[in-house]
């Protein structure tokens, strides 16, 4: 692989000749590595639901707190991985964010095999998934420094929907590959359900380490470190005076957060109010995850800022909806209710991610992509503990869903004052179409 030696995307003639080709290689290995990356992150989400059904006994709330803890870890982690991308190199840093994930896949394969595993170490497990949160944000930095302006929007759509879509791949894979013994030979026996239908539990960690193997190998192999994109830490923690980056924070904690949060949660809400129906969980990061590159692409198209505007309110309408049906006691209806509130996440998630390359210089917005979603990935973390403190303390799940209803009335109003009203601060998203983008200035 011929080492990059020069890189200037916005230089029409270089984005033709050269510099496109290089970008969709990196970027078609970022997405099964990131994707990789959600798997692991999200194998709480749905190991979570069945511990009990083969010997364990954990209460609610500690099933709540396995499906959170890797939200917590992985939120923390993309603070380090945010800065890493320009540290390190996104090359060098894509292989090892991609190998570490080994550690967590082989220790729940082994731990969940045996009921008398305490507490403790199922915890340590599921901080230790927190691994693969971190990589969403060295990702997305990585790959903005490979587009244009007028295209970051798409290819972050891209590189973000497909690796979230490992949220729903292993929503959908692991309880098909926990009904095959083909395994057993290697990863271990089965284990008996109160029906006598034996599972093996441990496929669900198992079957992605060949695949993390793979793809740490082909990172090392295909991607490229760019030159000039390494920075100090000192040079990008900068963004942490810029008020936009407080802004587009609280903005993404509501879109991606809201996303992230209820697909961790969403298996658990299902056995909890419609037993019979937890086979269709993968449905819900499924279709956010798809919608993804669609709200970026739609956004260079039309305005991040309008773009945002729509699905907060959808999401605040389906959230409504949501309570409605469960009062009802309708499984139809609250899932299409949920499903129209992942699809909105999902698109809200792709563009306020679009908004972020216009109102922020290149370097700095790089890490300004890692810093938003280092908050917004907390959403894994206390929106299922949301949950399981409205159930806790009301026997019910409504009254999370009116917390989060204010918070999205309150991401409505950011986005109207800075960016979407006729004397906004900035109205980037407004004319980004026409290929006049703002930036701020570095007072602000």
């Amino acid at each position: 692989m011929a080492r990059i030696n020069h890189w200037n995307p916005e230089n029409p003639d270089f984005w033709q000749l050269e510099g496109k080709r290089h970008a969709s290689r990196n970027l078609w290995i970022s997405v099964p590595s990131l994707m990789l990356a959600f798997i692991v992150w999200q194998i709480w989400s749905v190991v979570a639901v069945r511990l009990n059904d083969v010997g364990f006994s954990f209460t609610e709330n500690q099933l709540f707190t396995l499906a959170a803890v890797p939200g917590l870890v992985g939120a923390t982690l993309r603070f380090v991985y945010t800065f890493a991308v320009g540290i390190v190199g996104g090359r060098y840093w894509t292989v090892i964010s991609t190998s570490v994930l080994l550690i967590p896949a082989a220790g729940i394969g082994i731990a969940v095999q045996n009921p008398d595993t305490p507490y403790a170490v199922m915890l340590l497990l599921a901080a230790l998934c927190g691994l693969g949160g971190g990589n969403f944000s060295s990702s997305l930095s990585n790959i903005s420094l490979f587009y244009p302006k007028k295209e970051k929007g798409t290819a972050l759509g891209i590189n973000g929907g497909l690796g979230n879509m490992g949220v729903s791949v292993v929503q959908f894979v692991t309880p098909l590959i926990m009904t095959v013994g083909t395994f057993a030979a290697i990863g271990g026996d089965g284990q008996l359900l109160k029906d006598g239908q034996q599972v093996w539990l441990q496929n669900a960690a198992f079957i992605w380490i060949i695949p993390i193997i793979l793809m740490a190998i082909i990172a090392f192999f295909g991607m490229d470190n760019l030159p000039g994109a390494k920075q100090s830490f000192a040079s990008q923690f900068v963004i942490v005076k810029r008020k936009h980056t407080w802004v587009m924070t609280f903005l993404y904690v509501a879109t991606f957060g809201s996303f992230i949060g209820f697909s961790a949660a969403f298996p658990l809400l299902l056995k909890s109010q419609f037993p019979s129906h937890t086979s269709l969980a993968f449905l819900g990061a499924f279709l956010a995850a798809a919608a993804r590159p669609v709200g970026g692409f739609i956004s260079d198209k039309f305005g991040g800022a309008k773009v945002t505007s729509i699905v907060l309110f959808i999401m605040g309408l389906g959230s409504l909806s949501v309570i409605y049906f469960i009062q009802q006691g309708s499984f139809a209806g609250f899932l299409i209710s949920f499903l129209i509130l992942f699809l909105a996440a999902g698109t809200g998630s792709g563009s306020t991610f679009q908004m972020i390359p216009y109102i922020f210089p290149a370097k700095e917005a790089a890490p300004v992509l890692g810093f938003t979603a280092a908050f917004a990935a907390y959403g894994s973390f206390f929106i299922p503990k949301m949950f399981g403190w409205s159930v806790k303390t009301t026997g019910s799940y409504i009254t999370a869903f009116y917390i989060f209803i204010g918070f999205y009335i309150i991401a409505i109003a950011l986005n109207w004052l800075f960016y979407q009203r006729k004397r906004a601060e900035i109205t980037t998203f407004v004319v980004a179409k026409q290929g006049n983008p703002q930036t701020i200035s570095p007072q602000k």
